[in-house]
């Protein structure tokens, strides 16, 4: 593989290669871009099939945040880090310890937080080294009920594009998934009256949403084909793809899952195809919100306020599609690009401790 061709790609400022031999440790932090604030970004513990699978996915993951941190109107920029391993491993104390010195040594350009494979208590393990870490117990908590309700509100915005008005009361959604996201999504769309078709591969959560919820459950596969206004998925990656695209019957796609479409062609598809994609690093920032709650000290209500603006953002996503005449995929990414310009054109000006 060629790292500075991949990192000069797509202008990450800096990747770190770390490893500590006593226990194991082999991690890698990716930065893509500090212009807006510090890179954050979770840890990924995972067990790659080679060293150039860990470092695409550590650039692409840190691209990624930086988009999301710069639509959502954060003072963040993007990184990822991922640990190389087995995330079963019951040992993990110097695991992550270790981590926490790597973390530590770039000054607090990058700030960690839990991701597949990491829990909170293995962020307790990074604290006892670096204070550059979020997501510790009894802070930010649980970002399910803001991300949950950032994707409601995101949902309630594409219903004003598409339909004129942004009342959900009547109308059919299809969510895939019965975590929690989805429950608190579903939460919302029940409040206020809308139909909710769910659909799991775990069918004990989706028959409980079928109680709490009145929501009508299909097989897995089975969510594809459902007659419904919305679908919203909440569960896996990459459901846009050749097989889904033709069985879809639905005119919005708004949900809280990561990566949902397979490739960028298909977010092209959706548009030939008239149907409106509300891209998913725009909805669902209420996660990043609530991580960047305990960073800078908000109160849990504040938070939600700010995940409030997400319908907000959807519209002018849907604004700039419209006046550059690109998919929604595309103007998504022109929003967060322009944030961070216009961030980077402004002038320096003399601080207090400059030297």
């Amino acid at each position: 593989m060629d790292l500075f061709k991949d990192i000069e790609a797509h202008g990450h400022e800096q990747v770190v290669v770390c490893h500590e031999p006593s226990c194991g440790y082999l991690g890698i932090i990716a930065i893509h871009d500090t212009t807006l604030g510090p890179a954050l970004g979770g840890t990924r513990y995972w067990h790659y099939g080679s060293f150039q699978e860990a470092v695409t996915d550590a650039l692409r993951l840190a691209r990624g945040m930086t988009y999301k941190a710069a639509v959502a109107g954060l003072n963040l920029g993007g990184g990822k880090a991922v640990i190389v391993g087995d995330n079963k491993r019951t040992d993990r104390e110097f695991i992550f310890r270790a981590h926490g010195r790597f973390v530590e040594s770039l000054g607090g350009r990058y700030i960690t937080a839990e991701d597949v494979g990491t829990s909170p208590s293995d962020m307790e393990f990074i604290k006892r080294e670096t204070d550059h870490v979020a997501g510790l117990q009894g802070l930010s908590g649980d970002p399910s009920p803001v991300t949950g309700y950032g994707v409601y509100m995101g949902m309630k915005a594409a219903a004003r594009q598409r339909w004129g008005k942004d009342s959900l009361k009547g109308k059919t959604v299809a969510v895939q998934g019965a975590g929690k996201v989805a429950y608190y999504l579903s939460t919302h769309l029940k409040a206020e009256g809308a139909r909710i078709i769910v659909t799991d591969i775990d069918t004990e959560k989706a028959k409980r949403k079928v109680e709490e919820m009145g929501a009508t459950m299909v097989a897995p596969d089975e969510i594809y084909d459902v007659q419904a206004d919305i679908y919203a998925p909440c569960a896996l990656g990459a459901v846009i793809n050749d097989d889904t695209l033709s069985r879809l019957k639905v005119e919005i796609i708004a949900g809280g899952a990561n990566n949902q479409l397979a490739e960028e062609r298909h977010g092209l598809a959706l548009e030939e195809k008239g149907l409106l994609y509300a891209p998913d690093f725009v909805i669902n920032a209420g996660g990043l919100i609530n991580v960047y709650r305990e960073i800078a000290g908000w109160s849990e209500e504040r938070a939600k306020r700010k995940a409030q603006e997400i319908y907000d953002t959807i519209l002018r996503v849907f604004a700039i599609a419209a006046r550059d005449k690109i998919p929604t995929y595309e103007a998504a990414d022109r929003l967060a690009e322009e944030r961070v310009d216009a961030a980077g054109r402004l002038s320096r000006m003399w601080m207090q401790g400059d030297r």
